[in-house]
């Protein structure tokens, strides 16, 4: 089975606590905090790998979680970075956020690594708080939550050439001869259920990747058959090969046939057909295709189509192919798709770049924001220092005067990330 399309959900390591201690040693008068951070979270990263090609790992299991930090130890001990995850995918993944659709990271290339989420910072012990005047802090920071996300992975083969045209025209046969592929062949329709990849070499360090792009059929750009979740394959090709059956062995027209899959694929995308087509004549060794031959041939070389006749069984034209799609290859340039993609947010941005907000609505202040919420969450409120410290944190980024530049008076309540506070002067 080929598994193209996955939704997983993913979430970083929390980062770990900072932690609260202080020195007790023998003939040490006094001793100071010693309180270690908190490691931090582990991040999630995707890698390209070349040896995968489905996402089939994805489909039996959809949710992945990074390591959390371990909170921080006496002895100005640091608390042990949560492990990341590192997630494989095939070369040619596109990795989207499943609530806009928005391309974050396209892997074309083998070890690509990209990071996704990033752990949430651990939080820093008590020794990191004192000073001259607070000698003895005994308050912590706790660790950030990591970040949770919802991804859509999306695989679009990554070949240089794709073999198209319906089904049971003889596309597998073409791609077993060229190269060593061993694709299901048989005489029916809907053969090939998976795009079917083969190195075609030419002579060393001379070679293409191929792919069988499966059939297609009417309607396919509306989601029927299998053409709609395949043609996104043929986007990442350089150059198209269009397989027609000139043998009239199911009563079709090739130059109907011919017409039908470019409209899908016009439909589909313009930019489809902005690509080369060299068109192949198969199954010339049936009786009877000379009626369809010889007038196929001529209508698309008037059209400005290079055409080549072959035969699987006879293996007619196949060398003159291979060669001819190397030097057609030659001529044409390495594309790269470009997306809307990355985050538009800085991820690991410090605390003072995170946004908040203070407004005042029917005489009640809110203070809103990453800001706020993060410092919030690793403030103890039943600690006097640890809030002491809270309300500095407020008053150096000018939360604090914007609160009384809306006129907050004493005793007033205050709206903090959803806790209420008392406004004292």
């Amino acid at each position: 089975m080929f598994i193209d399309i996955a939704a997983i959900s993913l979430k970083s390591g929390k980062g770990g606590d900072g932690a609260i201690s202080f020195r007790r040693e023998k003939y040490v008068p006094n001793g100071g905090p010693d309180g270690g951070d908190g490691g931090d979270g582990g991040s999630i990263y995707f890698v390209g790998d070349r040896n995968l090609r489905t996402l089939m790992d994805f489909k039996y299991k959809t949710k992945y979680s990074a390591e959390n930090g371990e909170d921080g130890k006496k002895k100005n001990c640091y608390g042990k970075k949560g492990q990341d995850l590192i997630l494989k995918v095939p070369l040619g993944t596109l990795i989207k956020d499943e609530r806009t659709g928005k391309v974050l990271f396209d892997i074309k290339n083998e070890g690509e690594k990209v990071l996704v989420l990033k752990g949430g910072r651990g939080g820093r012990g008590n020794v990191k708080f004192a000073s001259s005047i607070k000698k003895t802090p005994r308050y912590a920071q706790s660790g950030l939550k990591g970040q949770e996300t919802n991804v859509i992975l999306e695989v679009k083969t990554i070949a240089d050439v794709g073999l198209i045209g319906l089904p049971n025209v003889g596309k597998s046969s073409i791609l077993s001869i060229l190269t060593e592929a061993k694709p299901k062949i048989a005489n029916y329709h809907f053969t090939t259920l998976s795009p079917n990849l083969g190195v075609v070499n030419i002579e060393e360090g001379k070679s293409y990747l191929i792919a069988d792009i499966p059939g297609l059929i009417e309607g396919a750009k509306d989601g029927l058959g299998l053409g709609h979740d395949f043609l996104r394959h043929i986007e990442r090709t350089r150059l198209l090969v269009h397989v027609l059956d000139v043998s009239g062995s199911e009563n079709r027209d090739p130059l109907e046939d011919f017409d039908l899959i470019n409209n899908e694929l016009r439909d589909y995308s313009e930019k489809l057909l902005e690509k080369k087509q060299i068109v192949v004549l198969n199954k010339v060794d049936i009786e009877d295709s000379e009626l369809f031959l010889e007038i196929t041939k001529k209508n698309l070389e008037d059209r400005g189509y290079e055409v080549l006749v072959t035969s699987s069984i006879t293996r007619t034209g196949l060398k003159e192919l291979k060669y001819k799609i190397y030097n057609e290859l030659q001529k044409l340039p390495i594309e790269e798709e470009t997306f809307d993609e990355y985050y538009d947010e800085k991820i690991d941005a410090p605390e003072e770049q995170e946004p908040w907000t203070v407004e005042k609505v029917d005489d009640t202040i809110y203070v809103e924001g990453p800001f706020v919420e993060n410092l919030l969450y690793r403030t103890n409120i039943d600690n006097y220092e640890s809030l002491d410290y809270f309300y500095k944190r407020l008053t150096e980024v000018g939360i604090i005067e914007k609160i009384k530049e809306l006129g907050a008076r004493e005793h007033d309540s205050i709206f903090v990330a959803g806790y209420e506070f008392e406004y004292m002067e």
